[in-house]
């Protein structure tokens, strides 16, 4: 390389410095496909099946569904927003597809919940807390009252 000033001398890498900036990498929805071929013998033997999905018949992937999920529970994002945000992405998915797979995938929860439960009811001290709070009713265009109970139990002996 020359210098770009005046003297158009070689120049040479006395220090090197090195800067850090924050970037965005925005979120990439794909369509992945899958191809299995299907071969046959005189014998009919069967190959393997496809891969079991979380959700019979869905077309999410894992990382799909607790994407929504934790959108849905962890930052509060209701799912017709969650639907508007991947429309923007340029996948057209129903708020109703997205309610199905929250409840599809809660269904592989039901384990954790359980145990969590037989945990927190096997004190002899608990605590709980009827809080009511407004839920959006977006088919009627206002809120209605929902209620959080929230259990805590005593730990100290």
């Amino acid at each position: 390389m020359r210098c770009p000033i005046i003297c158009h001398a070689k120049t040479f890498c006395s220090t090197c410095k090195t800067g850090f900036v924050a970037a965005v990498v925005p979120a990439q929805l794909r369509v992945m496909r899958t191809t299995r071929p299907k071969y046959g013998c005189r014998a009919q033997h069967r190959g393997a099946g496809a891969p079991e999905r979380l959700i019979v018949g869905g077309l999410a992937t894992p990382a799909v569904l607790a994407h929504v999920l934790i959108s849905k529970y962890c930052d509060h994002l209701p799912v017709y927003r969650q639907s508007q945000i991947f429309d923007r992405h340029g996948a057209a998915l129903c708020r109703s597809t997205l309610a199905g797979w929250v409840g599809g995938a809660c269904w592989w929860l039901e384990a954790l919940h359980e145990r969590l439960c037989n945990n927190v009811f096997a004190s002899n001290h608990l605590f709980a807390d009827d809080t009511p709070i407004p839920v959006l009713d977006p088919g009627r265009g206002r809120t209605k009252t929902g209620r959080l109970w929230v259990y805590a139990r005593e730990q100290r002996p």
